[in-house]
């Protein structure tokens, strides 16, 4: 596809995002509304028709186009293109009313990110990047953080919700970190998290239990914001791997090799 056809396929994406966006904010759910697909992980119908929405609009801008989406609206698979999407990261906080909650919304042409939207809906925050532009928040440019060393890095994370196989070493990693950082969120969205690594609000952000939808638009725009992404080993295997560290280009080693210290299966050279 041309350089313009795709901007304009972004700009149109952008407007459907919003207008789901503006959905989600919309509705406020009851205890009756929510279902529980695990211990811990929670959906309402306001994650099912957020994207059954941006399903069928997105499809419609991009026919051939596929899915891999958190409910499971549609298995198609494209070709060349594909949008990975969560339609409402951080679901817990949006049935509680705690700020904050997002929509998530990536295209990928043969396997590689090309787009990327995280929309912050507290704040109306577009967080946004494309192959031609760079990294944005709404209409200004943004960069991660100059932070030098980890010992002065604000950290993000999340907690695990239902795989507790790492859990010690996770706890362990926590606490060194709490010691030997300015400290760490957990705000509850992944995507948003990323996306606060991507401006500078944030340092570095690590999990491990994730999927792609909670990941795919989010690490985009930390690269495109000049920062790093791998998953523990060092390697790129962040989006089906299931673990993710982002962080400005600055503490990414140090980070990772504390990563690799505790996750100790991963060894602790960086290669």
């Amino acid at each position: 596809m041309e350089k313009n056809k795709k901007l304009e396929l972004f700009k149109q994406a952008k407007e459907i995002i919003r207008e789901v966006g503006n959905f989600i904010k919309s509705e406020h759910v009851k205890a009756s509304d929510v279902e529980e697909k695990s211990k811990n992980s929670l959906v309402t119908y306001v994650d099912k028709t957020a994207e059954k929405m941006l399903v069928t609009k997105l499809g419609e801008l991009l026919p051939e186009s596929g899915f891999i989406a958190e409910e499971g609206t549609s298995d198609k698979k494209g070709n060349v293109y594909n949008w990975i999407i969560d339609p409402l990261d951080g679901t817990t906080n949006f049935i509680h009313q705690l700020p904050c909650f997002s929509v998530s919304v990536a295209l990928q042409e043969n396997n590689q990110t090309i787009f990327g939207v995280v929309y912050e809906l507290n704040l109306d925050e577009f967080f946004w990047a494309d192959e031609f532009n760079g990294a944005f928040l709404n209409d200004s440019p943004i960069k991660t953080s100059s932070t030098e060393l980890l010992e002065n890095a604000l950290i993000a994370t999340g907690f695990p919700y239902y795989d507790y196989q790492q859990l010690d070493e996770y706890m362990n990693l926590f606490r060194d970190l709490m010691k030997n950082t300015r400290g760490l969120r957990r705000l509850g969205s992944a995507a948003v998290d990323l996306a606060y690594v991507a401006c500078g609000r944030f340092d570095a952000f690590y999990e491990y239990s994730l999927n792609a939808w909670d990941v795919a638009a989010g690490a985009y725009i930390v690269e495109q914001a000049g920062g790093k992404i791998s998953d523990f080993k060092g390697e790129y295997n962040y989006l089906f791997g299931r673990e993710i560290i982002a962080s400005n280009a600055k503490v990414y080693n140090d980070l990772l090799m504390k990563v690799k210290q505790y996750f100790s299966k991963y060894g602790t050279e960086i290669d």
